[in-house]
Protein backbone atom coordinates (compact mmCIF):
# COMPACT_ATOMS: atom_id res chain seq x y z
CA UNK A 1 0.00 0.00 0.00
CA UNK A 2 1.02 3.56 -0.75
CA UNK A 3 2.70 5.50 2.87
CA UNK A 4 0.94 8.24 1.76
CA UNK A 5 -2.50 6.35 2.38
CA UNK A 6 -4.22 8.02 -1.18
CA UNK A 7 -4.18 6.89 -4.49
CA UNK A 8 -4.84 7.76 -7.84
CA UNK A 9 -8.44 7.03 -9.59
CA UNK A 10 -10.38 8.31 -13.11
CA UNK A 11 -13.39 10.21 -11.96
CA UNK A 12 -16.94 11.43 -13.31
CA UNK A 13 -17.80 14.45 -12.15
CA UNK A 14 -20.99 15.07 -14.71
CA UNK A 15 -23.38 13.54 -16.58
CA UNK A 16 -20.89 14.09 -19.50
CA UNK A 17 -19.14 11.00 -18.85
CA UNK A 18 -15.97 12.67 -19.10
CA UNK A 19 -13.51 11.02 -16.89
CA UNK A 20 -10.65 13.18 -14.64
CA UNK A 21 -7.86 11.92 -13.14
CA UNK A 22 -7.99 12.54 -9.29
CA UNK A 23 -5.97 12.23 -5.87
CA UNK A 24 -8.42 10.82 -3.26
CA UNK A 25 -7.46 9.06 -0.04
CA UNK A 26 -6.62 4.77 0.07
CA UNK A 27 -9.77 3.51 0.88
CA UNK A 28 -10.24 2.34 4.23
CA UNK A 29 -11.62 -1.11 5.71
CA UNK A 30 -15.02 -0.47 6.92
CA UNK A 31 -16.01 -3.68 8.17
CA UNK A 32 -13.48 -6.38 10.15
CA UNK A 33 -15.11 -9.17 6.78
CA UNK A 34 -13.82 -6.44 4.27
CA UNK A 35 -10.75 -6.58 2.11
CA UNK A 36 -8.49 -3.89 0.46
CA UNK A 37 -7.84 -5.46 -3.46
CA UNK A 38 -4.61 -3.54 -4.93
CA UNK A 39 -6.31 -3.24 -8.64
CA UNK A 40 -4.64 -4.66 -11.43
CA UNK A 41 -7.47 -4.47 -14.19
CA UNK A 42 -10.63 -3.39 -15.17
CA UNK A 43 -13.51 -4.36 -17.56
CA UNK A 44 -14.84 -1.53 -19.72
CA UNK A 45 -18.09 -1.69 -20.08
CA UNK A 46 -19.94 -0.51 -23.73
CA UNK A 47 -22.59 0.78 -22.20
CA UNK A 48 -21.04 2.78 -19.91
CA UNK A 49 -21.51 6.16 -20.90
CA UNK A 50 -25.26 5.75 -21.67
CA UNK A 51 -25.46 4.96 -18.10
CA UNK A 52 -23.42 8.09 -16.98
CA UNK A 53 -25.83 9.86 -18.97
CA UNK A 54 -28.60 9.24 -16.82
CA UNK A 55 -27.84 11.29 -13.82
CA UNK A 56 -30.41 14.14 -12.91
CA UNK A 57 -33.38 12.27 -14.76
CA UNK A 58 -35.97 10.12 -13.03
CA UNK A 59 -35.27 6.32 -14.09
CA UNK A 60 -35.31 2.82 -12.47
CA UNK A 61 -31.35 2.96 -12.32
CA UNK A 62 -30.19 4.73 -9.22
CA UNK A 63 -26.45 5.83 -9.68
CA UNK A 64 -23.46 6.71 -7.09
CA UNK A 65 -23.43 10.40 -6.11
CA UNK A 66 -21.06 12.56 -7.64
CA UNK A 67 -18.03 12.60 -7.98
CA UNK A 68 -17.56 8.82 -8.51
CA UNK A 69 -15.47 6.09 -9.33
CA UNK A 70 -16.66 3.61 -11.53
CA UNK A 71 -15.55 0.40 -12.91
CA UNK A 72 -17.78 -2.73 -12.99
CA UNK A 73 -15.49 -5.95 -13.75
CA UNK A 74 -12.51 -5.50 -11.15
CA UNK A 75 -9.37 -7.86 -10.70
CA UNK A 76 -6.62 -7.84 -8.41
CA UNK A 77 -4.36 -8.87 -5.61
CA UNK A 78 -5.67 -8.70 -2.12
CA UNK A 79 -3.52 -5.90 0.25
CA UNK A 80 -4.91 -6.30 3.37
CA UNK A 81 -7.80 -8.37 5.34
CA UNK A 82 -9.94 -7.57 7.93
CA UNK A 83 -10.07 -8.86 11.79
CA UNK A 84 -12.63 -11.75 10.36
CA UNK A 85 -11.60 -12.52 7.35
CA UNK A 86 -10.75 -16.28 6.44
CA UNK A 87 -9.79 -17.82 3.60
CA UNK A 88 -8.58 -15.21 1.60
CA UNK A 89 -5.30 -13.99 2.40
CA UNK A 90 -2.65 -11.05 1.51
CA UNK A 91 -1.70 -11.79 -1.99
CA UNK A 92 -4.06 -13.98 -3.35
CA UNK A 93 -5.34 -13.10 -7.24
CA UNK A 94 -9.09 -12.34 -6.87
CA UNK A 95 -12.07 -11.00 -8.90
CA UNK A 96 -14.42 -8.93 -7.24
CA UNK A 97 -18.20 -9.62 -7.92
CA UNK A 98 -19.77 -6.43 -8.14
CA UNK A 99 -23.21 -7.68 -7.19
CA UNK A 100 -23.65 -6.15 -3.22
CA UNK A 101 -26.78 -6.83 -1.25
CA UNK A 102 -27.78 -5.40 2.01
CA UNK A 103 -28.00 -8.64 3.93
CA UNK A 104 -31.08 -8.58 5.79
CA UNK A 105 -34.09 -7.38 3.30
CA UNK A 106 -36.45 -10.70 3.12
CA UNK A 107 -34.67 -11.79 -0.15
CA UNK A 108 -31.31 -11.83 1.50
CA UNK A 109 -32.61 -13.66 4.04
CA UNK A 110 -33.77 -16.62 1.77
CA UNK A 111 -30.51 -16.32 -0.14
CA UNK A 112 -31.72 -14.64 -2.75
CA UNK A 113 -29.75 -11.33 -3.11
CA UNK A 114 -30.13 -10.92 -6.59
CA UNK A 115 -33.27 -9.88 -5.67
CA UNK A 116 -32.51 -7.56 -2.48
CA UNK A 117 -34.64 -4.55 -2.57
CA UNK A 118 -31.50 -2.52 -1.98
CA UNK A 119 -29.14 -4.65 -4.83
CA UNK A 120 -26.43 -2.74 -6.56
CA UNK A 121 -23.64 -3.06 -9.05
CA UNK A 122 -20.49 -1.82 -7.42
CA UNK A 123 -18.46 0.85 -9.90
CA UNK A 124 -21.83 1.08 -11.53
CA UNK A 125 -25.57 1.85 -10.93
CA UNK A 126 -27.98 0.01 -8.30
CA UNK A 127 -31.88 -0.69 -8.95
CA UNK A 128 -33.89 1.44 -6.58
CA UNK A 129 -33.38 4.13 -3.91
CA UNK A 130 -31.83 1.94 -1.22
CA UNK A 131 -28.52 1.62 -3.18
CA UNK A 132 -27.73 4.81 -2.12
CA UNK A 133 -26.65 3.32 1.65
CA UNK A 134 -24.96 0.43 -0.40
CA UNK A 135 -23.13 3.20 -2.59
CA UNK A 136 -22.01 4.45 0.81
CA UNK A 137 -20.52 1.44 2.25
CA UNK A 138 -18.44 0.79 -1.12
CA UNK A 139 -17.73 3.49 -3.44
CA UNK A 140 -14.83 2.17 -5.23
CA UNK A 141 -15.09 0.68 -8.72
CA UNK A 142 -12.19 -0.58 -10.93
CA UNK A 143 -10.84 2.76 -11.87
CA UNK A 144 -8.99 3.63 -9.04
CA UNK A 145 -5.84 2.02 -7.76
CA UNK A 146 -7.37 0.30 -4.78
CA UNK A 147 -11.06 -0.63 -3.93
CA UNK A 148 -12.54 -2.86 -0.88
CA UNK A 149 -14.99 -5.69 -1.57
CA UNK A 150 -16.85 -7.88 1.32
CA UNK A 151 -14.73 -10.99 1.62
CA UNK A 152 -17.62 -12.69 0.40
CA UNK A 153 -17.90 -11.17 -2.70
CA UNK A 154 -14.39 -12.14 -3.91
CA UNK A 155 -13.99 -15.30 -6.53
CA UNK A 156 -10.20 -16.51 -6.30
CA UNK A 157 -8.33 -17.00 -9.73
CA UNK A 158 -5.79 -20.01 -10.55
CA UNK A 159 -2.76 -18.85 -12.26
CA UNK A 160 -4.44 -19.86 -15.69
CA UNK A 161 -6.72 -16.98 -15.66
CA UNK A 162 -4.98 -13.64 -16.60
CA UNK A 163 -6.38 -10.61 -14.45
CA UNK A 164 -7.25 -9.07 -18.34
CA UNK A 165 -9.51 -12.07 -19.10
CA UNK A 166 -10.91 -11.64 -15.49
CA UNK A 167 -12.05 -8.45 -16.03
CA UNK A 168 -14.48 -10.07 -18.60
CA UNK A 169 -16.13 -11.95 -16.25
CA UNK A 170 -19.22 -9.73 -15.61
CA UNK A 171 -19.91 -10.81 -18.80
CA UNK A 172 -19.21 -14.33 -18.74
CA UNK A 173 -21.19 -14.80 -15.25
CA UNK A 174 -24.28 -13.61 -16.92
CA UNK A 175 -23.94 -15.60 -19.74
CA UNK A 176 -23.21 -18.92 -17.36
CA UNK A 177 -26.11 -17.98 -15.00
CA UNK A 178 -28.90 -17.81 -18.06
CA UNK A 179 -27.63 -20.74 -19.34
CA UNK A 180 -28.03 -22.65 -15.98
CA UNK A 181 -31.81 -21.61 -15.91
CA UNK A 182 -32.17 -22.20 -19.50
CA UNK A 183 -31.28 -25.90 -18.66
CA UNK A 184 -28.25 -26.32 -20.63
CA UNK A 185 -25.81 -28.99 -20.46
CA UNK A 186 -24.53 -32.15 -22.40
CA UNK A 187 -27.01 -33.69 -24.97
CA UNK A 188 -28.85 -30.32 -25.19
CA UNK A 189 -29.28 -27.91 -27.97
CA UNK A 190 -29.43 -23.99 -27.43
CA UNK A 191 -29.07 -20.98 -29.69
CA UNK A 192 -27.40 -18.12 -29.00
CA UNK A 193 -28.87 -14.40 -30.32
CA UNK A 194 -26.15 -12.12 -30.68
CA UNK A 195 -23.57 -14.64 -30.19
CA UNK A 196 -20.82 -12.53 -31.95
CA UNK A 197 -21.28 -9.80 -29.58
CA UNK A 198 -19.47 -8.96 -25.77
CA UNK A 199 -22.06 -10.82 -24.12
CA UNK A 200 -22.91 -14.10 -26.74
CA UNK A 201 -19.41 -14.89 -26.98
CA UNK A 202 -19.30 -15.54 -23.81
CA UNK A 203 -22.27 -17.79 -24.16
CA UNK A 204 -21.05 -19.75 -27.13
CA UNK A 205 -17.64 -20.56 -24.94
CA UNK A 206 -19.62 -21.08 -21.82
CA UNK A 207 -22.43 -23.39 -23.90
CA UNK A 208 -19.46 -25.41 -25.49
CA UNK A 209 -17.94 -25.78 -21.66
CA UNK A 210 -21.52 -27.19 -20.26
CA UNK A 211 -21.24 -29.98 -23.10
CA UNK A 212 -24.22 -28.58 -25.69
CA UNK A 213 -24.03 -30.88 -28.44
CA UNK A 214 -25.34 -28.16 -31.07
CA UNK A 215 -24.80 -24.71 -30.73
CA UNK A 216 -26.93 -22.16 -33.12
CA UNK A 217 -25.00 -19.15 -33.37
CA UNK A 218 -27.30 -16.35 -34.31
CA UNK A 219 -26.39 -12.39 -35.48
CA UNK A 220 -26.17 -10.20 -38.18
CA UNK A 221 -22.17 -9.43 -39.24
CA UNK A 222 -21.53 -12.84 -41.24
CA UNK A 223 -17.09 -12.08 -40.87
CA UNK A 224 -17.85 -12.38 -37.45
CA UNK A 225 -19.97 -15.45 -37.86
CA UNK A 226 -17.42 -17.04 -39.11
CA UNK A 227 -15.06 -16.73 -36.63
CA UNK A 228 -17.87 -17.63 -34.15
CA UNK A 229 -17.93 -21.04 -36.30
CA UNK A 230 -14.27 -20.96 -36.40
CA UNK A 231 -14.38 -21.96 -32.83
CA UNK A 232 -15.89 -25.05 -32.76
CA UNK A 233 -16.60 -26.46 -36.62
CA UNK A 234 -18.24 -29.62 -35.29
CA UNK A 235 -20.91 -28.37 -33.03
CA UNK A 236 -21.41 -24.78 -33.71
CA UNK A 237 -24.13 -23.75 -36.76
CA UNK A 238 -23.83 -19.64 -37.82
CA UNK A 239 -26.88 -18.06 -39.40
CA UNK A 240 -26.68 -14.10 -40.03
CA UNK A 241 -30.15 -12.40 -38.86
CA UNK A 242 -32.06 -11.27 -42.24
CA UNK A 243 -31.08 -13.60 -44.26
CA UNK A 244 -33.71 -15.83 -44.05
CA UNK A 245 -36.78 -17.70 -41.63
CA UNK A 246 -34.64 -18.42 -39.00
CA UNK A 247 -37.04 -20.92 -37.41
CA UNK A 248 -37.44 -22.59 -40.82
CA UNK A 249 -33.33 -23.00 -40.26
CA UNK A 250 -33.19 -24.35 -36.70
CA UNK A 251 -35.87 -27.05 -37.68
CA UNK A 252 -34.14 -28.39 -40.42
CA UNK A 253 -30.73 -28.44 -38.56
CA UNK A 254 -32.97 -30.40 -35.82
CA UNK A 255 -34.92 -32.90 -37.67
CA UNK A 256 -38.03 -30.90 -37.10
CA UNK A 257 -38.04 -30.41 -33.50
CA UNK A 258 -36.54 -26.99 -32.45
CA UNK A 259 -33.64 -26.31 -30.15
CA UNK A 260 -33.98 -26.86 -26.38
CA UNK A 261 -33.01 -23.92 -25.10
CA UNK A 262 -32.63 -19.70 -25.99
CA UNK A 263 -30.14 -17.60 -24.99
CA UNK A 264 -30.83 -13.87 -26.14
CA UNK A 265 -28.04 -11.68 -25.92
CA UNK A 266 -29.26 -9.08 -27.60
CA UNK A 267 -28.97 -5.57 -26.06
CA UNK A 268 -30.96 -2.40 -25.84
CA UNK A 269 -32.05 -0.92 -29.10
CA UNK A 270 -32.81 -4.03 -30.84
CA UNK A 271 -36.67 -5.26 -32.46
CA UNK A 272 -38.47 -7.07 -30.60
CA UNK A 273 -38.88 -9.45 -33.81
CA UNK A 274 -35.71 -11.40 -33.19
CA UNK A 275 -36.35 -12.06 -29.59
CA UNK A 276 -40.24 -13.40 -31.41
CA UNK A 277 -38.51 -15.25 -33.86
CA UNK A 278 -35.97 -16.62 -31.44
CA UNK A 279 -39.14 -17.94 -29.18
CA UNK A 280 -40.61 -19.66 -32.12
CA UNK A 281 -37.57 -21.72 -32.84
CA UNK A 282 -38.09 -23.04 -29.92
CA UNK A 283 -39.03 -27.01 -28.96
CA UNK A 284 -41.84 -27.95 -27.20
CA UNK A 285 -41.29 -27.45 -23.74
CA UNK A 286 -38.10 -25.12 -24.25
CA UNK A 287 -36.99 -22.27 -22.30
CA UNK A 288 -35.95 -18.60 -23.53
CA UNK A 289 -33.73 -17.27 -21.08
CA UNK A 290 -33.36 -12.96 -21.76
CA UNK A 291 -30.15 -11.63 -20.16
CA UNK A 292 -29.59 -9.45 -22.92
CA UNK A 293 -31.45 -6.23 -22.05
CA UNK A 294 -34.12 -6.13 -25.11
CA UNK A 295 -35.75 -3.35 -24.57
CA UNK A 296 -38.17 -3.09 -27.14
CA UNK A 297 -41.96 -3.72 -25.83
CA UNK A 298 -42.85 -7.38 -26.59
CA UNK A 299 -45.78 -8.62 -27.83
CA UNK A 300 -46.62 -12.55 -27.17
CA UNK A 301 -49.21 -14.50 -27.09
CA UNK A 302 -49.93 -16.48 -24.27
CA UNK A 303 -51.99 -18.77 -25.37
CA UNK A 304 -49.69 -20.19 -28.23
CA UNK A 305 -46.89 -20.03 -25.53
CA UNK A 306 -49.27 -21.88 -23.06
CA UNK A 307 -49.50 -24.70 -25.37
CA UNK A 308 -46.08 -25.40 -26.55
CA UNK A 309 -45.32 -25.03 -22.86
CA UNK A 310 -42.56 -22.38 -24.15
CA UNK A 311 -40.84 -20.77 -20.46
CA UNK A 312 -39.87 -16.93 -21.40
CA UNK A 313 -37.77 -15.98 -18.33
CA UNK A 314 -35.00 -12.89 -16.95
CA UNK A 315 -31.48 -13.53 -15.71
CA UNK A 316 -29.61 -10.94 -13.55
CA UNK A 317 -26.00 -11.09 -12.69
CA UNK A 318 -24.33 -14.14 -11.17
CA UNK A 319 -23.67 -15.25 -7.81
CA UNK A 320 -20.14 -15.25 -6.14
CA UNK A 321 -20.21 -19.77 -6.61
CA UNK A 322 -21.15 -19.51 -10.44
CA UNK A 323 -17.91 -16.75 -10.89
CA UNK A 324 -15.81 -19.40 -8.93
CA UNK A 325 -17.30 -22.06 -11.09
CA UNK A 326 -15.79 -20.38 -14.09
CA UNK A 327 -12.16 -19.93 -12.86
CA UNK A 328 -12.40 -23.73 -11.77
CA UNK A 329 -13.90 -24.35 -15.36
CA UNK A 330 -10.57 -22.20 -16.94
CA UNK A 331 -8.15 -23.84 -14.69
CA UNK A 332 -9.24 -27.19 -15.76
CA UNK A 333 -8.98 -26.14 -19.74
CA UNK A 334 -13.06 -26.73 -20.81
CA UNK A 335 -13.54 -23.26 -20.63
CA UNK A 336 -11.22 -21.17 -22.87
CA UNK A 337 -10.49 -18.07 -22.57
CA UNK A 338 -8.18 -17.44 -24.94
CA UNK A 339 -10.41 -16.21 -27.97
CA UNK A 340 -10.32 -12.80 -26.27
CA UNK A 341 -8.11 -9.42 -28.06
CA UNK A 342 -7.64 -7.86 -25.43
CA UNK A 343 -7.02 -3.89 -25.80
CA UNK A 344 -5.47 -2.61 -23.14
CA UNK A 345 -5.12 1.06 -21.80
CA UNK A 346 -3.21 2.66 -19.10
CA UNK A 347 -5.25 4.26 -15.86
CA UNK A 348 -5.16 7.66 -17.26
CA UNK A 349 -6.15 6.66 -20.35
CA UNK A 350 -10.14 5.95 -19.33
CA UNK A 351 -11.58 8.23 -21.82
CA UNK A 352 -9.52 6.40 -24.69
CA UNK A 353 -10.35 2.99 -23.37
CA UNK A 354 -14.35 4.01 -23.36
CA UNK A 355 -14.05 5.45 -26.90
CA UNK A 356 -13.07 2.35 -28.05
CA UNK A 357 -15.62 0.28 -25.91
CA UNK A 358 -17.92 1.89 -27.52
CA UNK A 359 -16.85 0.99 -31.20
CA UNK A 360 -18.40 -2.30 -30.38
CA UNK A 361 -16.33 -4.64 -32.67
CA UNK A 362 -17.58 -7.39 -32.02
CA UNK A 363 -16.98 -9.94 -28.54
CA UNK A 364 -13.76 -11.01 -29.49
CA UNK A 365 -12.17 -7.54 -28.19
CA UNK A 366 -12.37 -6.86 -24.58
CA UNK A 367 -10.90 -3.14 -23.69
CA UNK A 368 -9.35 -3.14 -19.96
CA UNK A 369 -7.76 -0.96 -17.92
CA UNK A 370 -4.53 -2.49 -16.21
CA UNK A 371 -2.48 -1.25 -13.54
Amino acid sequence: MTASKQMKAMRVHDASGRFQLDTVPLPELLRPTDVLVEVKASGVVPNLRNVISHYGERSYLTLPDLPAIFGLDTAGVVAQVGTAVTGIAPGDRVYINPGRSCGSCHACRSGEPTNCVAYTFQGYFGFGPRSKQIYKQYPYGGFGQYATAPADGLVKLPDAVSFEQAARFGYLGTAYSGLRKAGVGAGKTVLISGASGTLGLCAVQIARAMGAVKIFCVARDPALLERVRALDPQRIRTFSYGSGDLGAWVRSETDGVGVDAVLDAIGPGASHQVTLDCLRSLARGGRLVEVGAMSDPLPLNLHEIMCSQISLMTSLWFTVGEGQDLAYMAAAGTLDLSVFDHHRYALEQANEALADAEQRKGGFVNVVIVQ
